[in-house]
């Protein structure tokens, strides 16, 4: 479990910033040996170029930030792909995060609501799942700004696929 923001310095109690080495050769699920990944650990090089930073985490919720600054589009609003970033962002995470041993999700489906605009400051996400079965989860993030006005709705789906040698499930034939 992560330890919660306490008072004192910024970032006091926070997990340590990811760096880009800590991107996982799994491709981010963060458990290469199946057991409970470390969100820390689950960063990719795109959610660590675009300043995705997970704040607390337990397998029922989890929290991100994502600053605004290096993630609009031309007109100097929050891009809506980088919402979408996050929002996969943290369901992949989530998701991995309650995988049963040998099991790794790939996200099947997105869909996003944006429903006003952000154009300065930073973000916050908040994932909680929707359903998490055997084979499928399902988990709806939730975007706000810093004034807690909602952002974005967001829901995306897994499918939870067993590990192979060289990432193929058997009788694949590397569609």
């Amino acid at each position: 479990m992560a330890e919660q923001e306490t008072a004192g310095a910024p970032g006091a109690g926070q997990p340590d910033a990811v760096q880009p080495d800590a991107v996982q050769p799994d491709g981010g699920a963060g458990q290469p040996d199946g057991g409970q990944p470390d969100p820390d650990q689950a960063m990719d090089e795109l959610s660590i170029r675009m300043g995705i930073r997970i704040v607390d985490w337990t397998p029922q919720r989890m929290v991100a930030t994502m600053p605004v600054a290096g993630n609009r589009q031309p007109y100097g609003l929050l891009h809506g792909g980088a919402s979408c970033v996050l929002a996969e962002t943290l369901g992949s995470t989530a998701a991995a995060m309650n995988a049963r041993p040998g099991r790794f999700p790939v996200g099947v489906e997105i869909n996003a609501s944006h429903h006003r605009s952000a154009t300065s400051g930073t973000v916050t996400a908040v994932c909680t799942p929707l359903h998490v079965g055997g084979s499928l989860a399902t988990f709806l993030v939730e975007i706000t700004d810093e004034r807690d006005h909602r952002i974005c709705t967001a829901r995306l789906t897994c499918v939870y696929l067993e590990r192979r040698p060289g990432g193929r499930e058997s009788g694949s034939r590397g569609r």
